[in-house]
């Protein structure tokens, strides 16, 4: 009984340490935002309705960002 009320406090400070660091990670703005212009031409694209999207579905079934198709060049 006295290890456990020795190491107590330890565990205490980790746990909140984790939890608090989960937390800042969180509150982090996302990578690209809708608004932002894309690349030089993302007027042109965006008023012939040509944008890429914003994300797509990897093999797994998983929404990832779709970094290549909009900051990438136009096929």
């Amino acid at each position: 009984m006295r290890a456990l009320n020795r190491h107590l406090p330890t565990v205490a400070f980790r746990l909140s340490l984790v939890l608090v660091l989960g937390a800042m990670a969180s509150c982090a703005p996302p990578l690209l935002s809708p608004d932002e212009p894309r690349s030089p031409f993302d007027r042109y694209d965006a008023v012939r309705n040509q944008r890429a999207d914003q994300s797509f579905m990897d093999d797994y079934g998983v929404r990832r960002p779709d970094i290549r198709g909009r900051l990438g060049p136009r096929d």
